[in-house]
Formats: structure tokens, C-alpha cells, sequence
């Protein structure tokens, strides 16, 4: 592993202690029913590693973006899924960049103590994608509340939360200078909004992730709950993606790391035509070139938390890391589901689960031709495309 991880040695020691607690059947088990693995986030978030990134103030940890990608990173090469729990690691910062000096004190220390979940957050809407600014769910401010009406998709974890950020438009794209202006940030108190205003209808797919589209119908929000300034929202928004970014790649990374153990210790042992597979060139190069290219994602992982950490500009790092990391775990995957030939599809081997679990990133939470399309624009200054 690169030589910059050595520092958090301490770090991964206690993560790897924790979760080699829950065994490779546990999460196993968990996909094939598709639930959720509440003994194992109950785990991490006693332990404070959810909390990672909240100031000490509110009763986090007050590490950094390059502490918290280590956690991400440690749950997946267990054989975990952080997908489960991530959402509580990043949400929380568009709270600590928009929220108000009495928001933060009245939502922040219960995250931070897993009183309240902060999994979710509500941006994708079906028609719109990627093209935020052309969101159609709207807020309209009546009195002293919001009316909420519209419908998002691909909104995680929502099951399994009590707080979420909503953005919506409270300005018609009509009236704005800059199409980015008028969206607005909100935190939804998800048992005063289920059944009382919106809908959540969960998606079956293809891994074990909880995932819904929303509905809202006249939803009222308290206008207390507008965190930073009403039209302002998109930047605020903005701000926490590439910490996302980076966090997902850490992500890809351990799983990438998951992949190419496995994989290993599995060429080593499987004897085929009375000598080990992994004796053969065809073998090693395809594992060899996904740890030569992981090493490589993993290296701008920590330039661009670095770079958060420091408060300087990381889009392009965050945007970089994630695509390397994304095309080394899915490179991994691809050579530890080869060859372990037929085995690689039987769930009791786990390859197939973490198989599909690392295909997500190719398309979430940016999708690769995405990435291309920003270097292009924001790094090489060549002509936007679209």
C-alpha cells in the first residue's frame, strides 16, 4: 500500500478490530435478505467513526476528510459495504457550511451520537439527472412554512434515517439571473413528512441498497428548517460533493484492496494442470495492473482529502480520485470474478456480492463520462459540451 497510509496505521488497526467482528457470512446474509446491517452501523457509530468529521464542539471526532476516507476504505476491504452508513458520514456537512448557529446546536451532537440519523439526501429527480439546476420540485413559502410539491429518485437510505436534506426550487428557473440561483436547502424531519406529505416508494436493485423515490404532495416544512439563505442553496450543496467524491473513492479503493487479497490468496492455492494458476503470466498481469492502478487512485485519494483539509481547491483532485478509484475496483473486481472461474459467481465466496456492490460506482454518485467532461471543461479549458 502506499507509504502516506502508514501514518494511520492506529487508525486502520481499530477499524479492522471492529469489523472483524461481523463476519463475511453476516454480510452476506444481509444481501441475500436485503436488510439492513443495524448491529454493524450501531457498531461504528458507538465507536465514533461516523462522527468522524463533526467538530468536537457538537461531539464529533473533528477529523478530517483524509480520517474519514480511511473509515470508508477499512469497511469495504473488510467485506463490508459503506454504502449502508456513508450518507451519515457527508450529509451532515451541508448543515455545518449552511446551518445557522442554532441549527448546528440543535441537530449536530445527536449525529454526532447517532440519536439522529443524517443518511439522506434529496437532489436527483427523474427527469432532471445530473442537470440539477433543472430541478422541478418545488418550495413555496406560505406563512411561516414551505409547501413542498414534486418527486425525486435514487434517494438512499431514507428508511433508515430521521433527518434529510432536500433541495428544491423556490424561485422559477424563469426568474433568475443564473440558472443556479433559486434553489433552496431544507432539513426534512422525516417523521413529521412520511405519510403527511411525502411518499417514499422504495426501488429493488440490483445490491442489497436502500433505495426510493420520493412524492411530495403539499409537504409543509417549518421555515426554520431553510438552512443558509433561501435561493442560495446550490453552493451550499456543492460544497459537500466533492468530500462525497473523495469519500466514494476511498470506498472503491477498499474494495479494490478486497478484490486483489482475495484473488491472491485464491491463485495461490487453486491448482489446475498440477501447478497453482497464479504461476501463470495470463494470471498475475491482470491482478498485477489492478494493484499497480489502485495504488495509483489511492495516492490521489489522499492529495485530494489533503487538499480539503487544507481549505483549498480539490474539485479536480476529488473528481480525478473518484474515477481512478471506480476503474481500479471495477479492474479488480474483474480479474478476482475471472478467475475464480465458476466459484466467483457462488455467493459463499462473496465475490459476486462485492461484485456488484463496486459496479455501482461506475454511474453513482457521478457517473465516469461525467468526470471526463469536467477535466475537459474546468482542468484542460477545452469548449463545455453540453
Amino acid at each position: 500500500m502506499p507509504f502516506e497510509a502508514d501514518q494511520h496505521a492506529d487508525l486502520r488497526e481499530a477499524l479492522r478490530a471492529l469489523c472483524s467482528e461481523f463476519s463475511a457470512e453476516y454480510h452476506r446474509n444481509h444481501d441475500e435478505k436485503a436488510t439492513y446491517p443495524v448491529e454493524f452501523i450501531d457498531a461504528l457509530t458507538n465507536a465514533g467513526w461516523l462522527a468522524a468529521m463533526i467538530p468536537e464542539e457538537f461531539g464529533g471526532s473533528g477529523l478530517g476528510l483524509t480520517e474519514a476516507t480511511i473509515v470508508m476504505e477499512e469497511i469495504n476491504r473488510s467485506g463490508g459495504n459503506a454504502g449502508h452508513c456513508h450518507g451519515q458520514m457527508y450529509n451532515m456537512g451541508t448543515l455545518l457550511r449552511g446551518g445557522s448557529d442554532e441549527q448546528k446546536a440543535r441537530w449536530l451532537p445527536k449525529i454526532a451520537t447517532g440519536e439522529l440519523r443524517l443518511q439522506s439526501m434529496a437532489v436527483t429527480e427523474p427527469t432532471t439527472g445530473t442537470d440539477t439546476t433543472k430541478l422541478k420540485t418545488t418550495a413555496v413559502k406560505k406563512g411561516d412554512k414551505y409547501v413542498v410539491n414534486g418527486q425525486k429518485v435514487w434517494i438512499s437510505r431514507v428508511q433508515h434515517s430521521d433527518l434529510m436534506i432536500l433541495l428544491a426550487r423556490t424561485t422559477p428557473l424563469s426568474e433568475v439571473k443564473k440558472k443556479s440561483d433559486g434553489l433552496s436547502v431544507f432539513m426534512v424531519d422525516l417523521k413529521d413528512a412520511i405519510g403527511k406529505g411525502m411518499e417514499v416508494k422504495p426501488i429493488r436493485n440490483m445490491v442489497n441498497h436502500e433505495t426510493n423515490e420520493l412524492f411530495f404532495d403539499n409537504l409543509e416544512i417549518p421555515e426554520e428548517n431553510l438552512i443558509g439563505e433561501e435561493g442560495k442553496g446550490f453552493k451550499i450543496i456543492l460544497g459537500g460533493l466533492n468530500a462525497e467524491r473523495t469519500l466514494i473513492a476511498a470506498e472503491c479503493i477498499g474494495d479494490a484492496w478486497w478484490f486483489i487479497d482475495k484473488v491472491g490468496d485464491y491463485v495461490k492455492e487453486r491448482i489446475v494442470f498440477d501447478r497453482p494458476i497464479g504461476q501463470n503470466q495470463g494470471v498475475q498481469f491482470p491482478i498485477a495492473r489492478a494493484y499497480v492502478n489502485t495504488s495509483a487512485a489511492d495516492l490521489m485519494r489522499f492529495e485530494a482529502a489533503k487538499r480539503f483539509d487544507m481549505g483549498v481547491d480539490m474539485g479536480a483532485q476529488a473528481n480525478m480520485a473518484k474515477l481512478l478509484a471506480a476503474d481500479a475496483s471495477w479492474e479488480a473486481a474483474n480479474a478476482c470474478i475471472q478467475f475464480h472461474g465458476g466459484f466467483g459467481f457462488a455467493a459463499e465466496y462473496d465475490v459476486e456480492r462485492k461484485f456488484r456492490e463496486t459496479r455501482l460506482y461506475q454511474v453513482a454518485p457521478i457517473s465516469t463520462n461525467l468526470i471526463l467532461s469536467y477535466v475537459a471543461e474546468h482542468v484542460l479549458g477545452l469548449p463545455r459540451s453540453f
